[in-house]
């Protein structure tokens, strides 16, 4: 089984934050779709006859699509593919996107799962990252798509900035659950060389990030999912039973990809490729039939380095008898560096298994490098 993403590189405006390729310009839109189309062509081979069980419109703000084009994109990939009856097909949008008609839109898509980027409840706080949208929209935007019987929905929040008080955290956290959202994204922020909030911090005209904050509403984060019926399934991602994200899941387990789209990745169990990022160049190397892509061929290290990060992240856990698939007497190596770990209780092992503790959550990134090989 694998996954399809398509990168939809348009936004209303650049939210402060964010470091994901786009443009605030739609010139290149119809362009855009119609070099989609003839790229999953170009591609039809690269996940090898592999059945497709998860389609994903990621960007961007991919609801700023027509339902007709994401028909477009869907029927080329039945067509390319096989495609499972209960395939998940994802849209990412925004809560200002999702008005009535364009909802009743979607319904004749196949799109059966939303993930809205809803960010904060709180006006003052979505000024601060330029969003595109208002509080209220939020709001009414996911009970927009819940009765036109939209259910699959989950929700990104962002958490660890300066003006973000852990009352109004707490906020934030109970309006997920009033609206009965079954799954939740949720980042703690990060300041990204070259975006707009880490030129205004250069500047000193906002304040540096702090970390205690951070780790502090990421705990408050984990005790409320906890308290809700929600499982921590992954660092950043909680669901209540039977939800997770499919495609990401595979994304963490390991399973094969391809990426469609400008700045988009690849991997197919051996090598890994990403499209250039910049719209124009994108459009014309595929008018040529000439897929825009740098690939690296990933060596036993790098395959052994990839499952240590993805694997710790997740519920499911770093497993000793996949890591001596990749390469025979890892796990070996892997105990021994992982006692310091052990000992101060940030991970725990149960048979084969190692697992984050709630407090090795917070140190994930450091445990995985200090397992690295």
């Amino acid at each position: 089984m694998a996954g399809i993403y398509l990168h939809i590189p348009f936004c209303k405006q650049a939210c402060h934050y964010c470091d994901f390729h786009f443009s605030t310009s739609l010139q290149y839109k119809d362009d855009i779709v119609k070099a989609l189309v003839t790229e999953l062509h170009l591609q039809k081979n690269y996940l090898a006859g592999e059945t497709i069980e998860t389609i994903y419109f990621g960007g961007g703000t991919p609801s700023l699509l027509e339902p007709a084009e994401i028909n477009l994109l869907i029927d080329t990939i039945t067509k390319l593919h096989t495609v499972t009856s209960d395939a998940e097909i994802t849209l990412e949008a925004n809560p200002d996107d999702m008005e009535k008609a364009k909802l009743q839109g979607l319904r004749d898509t196949p799109v059966n799962r939303f993930s809205v980027g809803i960010q904060s409840f709180f006006d003052e706080y979505l000024l601060w990252m330029n969003s595109a949208h208002r509080a209220s929209e939020a709001e009414a935007a996911i009970k927009r798509a819940q009765d036109m019987g939209f259910e699959n929905i989950t929700a990104d929040l962002i958490y660890g900035y300066p003006l973000l008080t852990d009352q109004k955290w707490r906020h934030n956290l109970n309006q997920v659950f009033e609206l009965q959202i079954p799954h939740v994204s949720s980042y703690s922020i990060t300041v990204e060389p070259g975006t707009a909030l880490a030129s205004f911090i250069g500047k000193k005209k906002q304040p540096t990030m702090n970390e205690q904050q951070s780790a502090e509403q990421f705990t408050l984060l984990m005790d409320a999912m906890q308290a809700n019926g929600f499982e921590h399934y992954e660092i950043s991602n909680f669901c209540k039973p039977g939800h997770y994200s499919q495609h990401n899941s595979n994304y963490w387990k390991g399973a094969k990809y391809l990426g469609i789209g400008p700045s988009a990745h690849s991997y197919n169990g051996e090598t890994r490729q990403w499209n250039i990022a910049n719209n124009a160049k994108y459009i014309q190397s595929i008018i040529k039939n000439t897929i825009p892509a740098e690939t690296e061929v990933l060596s036993q290290t790098d395959r052994l380095n990839e499952y240590i990060m993805t694997s710790l992240r997740t519920i499911w856990g770093l497993d000793m008898d996949k890591l001596n698939g990749i390469a025979a007497g890892a796990s070996t190596q892997i105990l021994a560096a992982a006692e310091a770990y052990f000992e101060r209780d940030w991970i725990t092992q149960k048979e084969n298994i190692i697992y984050l503790t709630q407090t090795g959550k917070l140190y994930a990134d450091n445990i995985a490098a200090g397992l690295f090989f």
